[in-house]
């Protein structure tokens, strides 16, 4: 059964730090590009960063870039983490790890989702 599960989100206070991460299971990840995207309550899904299957090359959203860092671990399972500093109220949202054959991308059109994690970050 293929899984993604997100967890280390949470309450923090503005200016502070989170690290998400996302476990990949059930198949073999390792040859998938992977993406975070956030959605906040009223809002549509948007992008947040991405990585390629090796690892070499990232991309971020405007908003994010400077302040996250995404990264991977093919070990053993694939494992994806997301470095969230600097984090601002705007930053709250429920945040989803998705997986991809057909490499990195900024569109909705990854092949697996995760279900969430919360991250709330108070003013």
């Amino acid at each position: 059964q293929v899984q993604l599960v997100e967890s280390g989100g949470g309450l923090v206070q503005a200016g502070g730090s989170l690290r998400l991460s996302c476990l990949a299971s059930g198949r073999t990840f390792t040859y998938y590009a992977m993406g975070w995207f956030r959605q906040a309550p009223g809002k549509e899904r948007e992008f947040v960063a991405a990585i390629s299957w090796t690892g070499g090359s990232t991309d971020y959203a405007d908003s994010v870039k400077g302040r996250f860092t995404i990264s991977r671990d093919n070990a053993k399972n694939t494992v994806v983490y997301l470095q969230m500093n600097s984090l601002k109220p705007e930053d709250t949202a429920v945040y989803y790890c998705s997986a991809g054959l057909r490499g990195m991308t900024r569109t909705n059109t990854y092949d697996y989702w995760g279900q969430g994690t919360q991250v709330t970050v108070s003013s």
